[in-house]
């Protein structure tokens, strides 16, 4: 897997990162496993990690509420998002997180955009776009979006290998 990461602006309060993740996996399989049904499998995938990811309101479409409860030893306890459009025929997911540890006092709010796509040889390629929503002159740590986007391109990582360990999952 291949990926790329790049600052695309920071104007007004808003930091907007764009990243790119090729995998090996056919889009609606590694979609379906990520983002369709992510409650289910990552939790079982990473209990070292994930305690259990809830949906706590709605149907698990556009206007629901997921909480992910960390597993102990995290810097977070729980999180709070909003799924804002989740499009399983484009392959399209965007969320936002409203709640928990990871949104310190000085931010407003992050948002996260994402979109799978075909790519070579039967894989995939997803494209990701985050914007972090500063309050006043708050200035993002950098080192500490990073390691945040570490961790999720682990998670994504995990849900490859099991993909690619059990080519008959999601088909």
């Amino acid at each position: 897997m291949e990926h790329t990461w790049a600052i695309k602006a920071n104007i007004m309060g808003v930091t907007s990162y764009t990243d790119e993740h090729t995998s090996p996996v056919a889009p609606s399989r590694i979609f379906k496993a990520s983002i369709v049904d992510s409650h289910t499998l990552i939790p079982k995938l990473l209990p070292q990690v994930i305690k259990s990811m809830d949906i706590i309101e709605g149907d698990g479409g556009a206007g629901s509420i997921k909480q992910i409860t960390f597993a102990e030893g995290s810097n977070f306890k729980s999180i709070k998002y909003r799924i804002d459009e989740l499009n399983e025929d484009a392959l399209t997911y965007s969320y936002t997180l409203v709640e928990g540890d990871a949104l310190i006092d000085k931010l407003e709010k992050i948002t996260y955009e994402i979109k799978f796509e075909k790519g070579p040889d039967g894989g995939s390629i997803s494209k990701v776009t985050s914007k972090y929503y500063t309050r006043g002159d708050f200035k993002l740590n950098e080192d500490e979006v990073k390691a945040g986007k570490e961790k999720v391109l682990g998670m994504y990582k995990a849900v490859e290998a099991y993909l690619l360990q059990n080519p008959e999952a999601y088909a």
